[in-house]
C-alpha cells in the first residue's frame, strides 16, 4: 500500500517564500481546489492519502516533500534552507513516527530540503542549490551510505530544486531541463527533454502506472506521451505561483 502524506494550504499562503519568481495574486479558493484534485488524483493512482493541518506561520507547508526523505529503511528529517519554514517539521515528524517510521535528523549547519532528494532505486541524487548546503548533503550522504545507497551530487543553477530540474517518469528515465543541471550527472538513464518553451516543465511525479503532471505544459506532455507513458494531467497552476509542483505536495512512501 501507498501511504502519502499531504497537508493542507494555510491561509497565509499568498506569503510564500520565493526565489526564482516573482510575486503575484494567488486565489486561495482556486489553489485549495486544485490541491483537492490533486489528492484525489493520487488516490486514484492508488494512494492512500492523510492530510496533515497546517496554521498562520506555515505559509509553504503544502510543500510537505521538502520536510522528510523517506526511504525503506527509515526517514530523514529535512533542516530547511528558508529558516521560516522549520516550523514545519514536528508535525510531519509525528507522522512518519506513527507510520513506523525510524528517523534520523539533518544537524545545524546544515541545511536539506527534500526537493532536492530525486532517489532512483538505489542511487539517490542530491542537489547542492540554494536551500540545500555542503554541510547538509554531506549528513544525509553519511546517513544514505550507512543503508546502502550510491549517491551522486548534483548542482542546480537558476530553479529553486534539483526536482525543478529533473524528475522521475519510469524507474529508467527521468524528465530534464538541461539548463539547470547537468545532462552528464545521470549517465546510464533515459533523458526525455522539456520542451524548450516550457523551462518548468521537468517536474513530474510517477506513481505505478500513471504520471501526474500539469496541465500548464502540453508540449512537454506530448513528448511524455511519445515515450509510452501513461500521463494523467492535473491543474496545479495557483500553486506554480508559490513555486511549487507536482512532487513536492506529498510525501509518498510503502506501508
Amino acid at each position: 500500500m501507498l501511504m502519502a502524506l499531504t497537508r493542507e494550504i494555510s491561509a497565509a499562503f499568498e506569503a510564500c517564500e520565493l526565489t526564482h519568481l516573482p510575486r503575484v495574486p494567488i486565489d486561495l479558493d482556486r489553489a485549495r481546489a486544485q490541491h483537492a484534485a490533486y489528492e484525489w488524483a493520487l488516490v486514484e493512482a492508488g494512494c492512500t492519502v492523510r492530510r496533515l493541518a497546517s496554521g498562520p506561520d506555515m505559509p509553504d507547508a503544502v510543500f510537505v516533500e521538502d520536510i522528510a526523505v523517506v526511504l525503506a529503511e527509515g526517514a530523514v528529517l529535512c533542516r530547511p534552507g528558508a529558516e521560516s519554514r522549520r516550523v514545519e517539521t514536528p508535525a510531519v515528524a509525528e507522522a512518519l513516527a506513527r507510520h513506523g517510521r525510524p528517523l534520523q535528523q539533518i544537524q545545524a549547519p546544515g541545511t536539506l530540503d527534500g526537493g532536492d532528494v530525486l532517489v532512483i532505486g538505489r542511487q539517490v541524487f542530491l542537489g547542492s542549490s540554494a536551500r540545500t548546503n555542503r554541510a547538509g548533503i554531506d549528513q544525509l550522504n553519511r546517513i544514505l551510505a550507512q543503508a546502502g545507497y550510491t549517491v551522486r551530487v548534483v548542482p542546480v543553477h537558476g530553479c529553486l530544486h534539483l526536482k525543478s530540474a529533473v524528475t522521475a517518469v519510469a524507474p529508467d528515465t527521468v524528465l530534464m531541463n538541461r539548463e539547470w543541471v547537468p545532462a552528464e550527472a545521470f549517465a546510464g538513464l533515459s533523458l526525455v527533454d522539456i520542451d524548450p518553451q516550457e523551462p518548468y516543465a521537468a517536474n513530474a511525479l510517477a506513481l505505478a502506472d500513471v504520471v501526474l503532471y500539469p496541465t500548464a505544459f502540453p508540449r512537454t506532455r506530448e513528448r511524455l506521451e511519445g515515450h509510452g507513458l501513461r500521463v494523467q494531467p492535473v491543474d496545479v497552476d495557483e500553486l506554480q505561483k508559490a513555486e511549487g509542483g507536482v512532487t513536492c505536495c506529498s510525501l509518498i512512501f510503502e506501508m
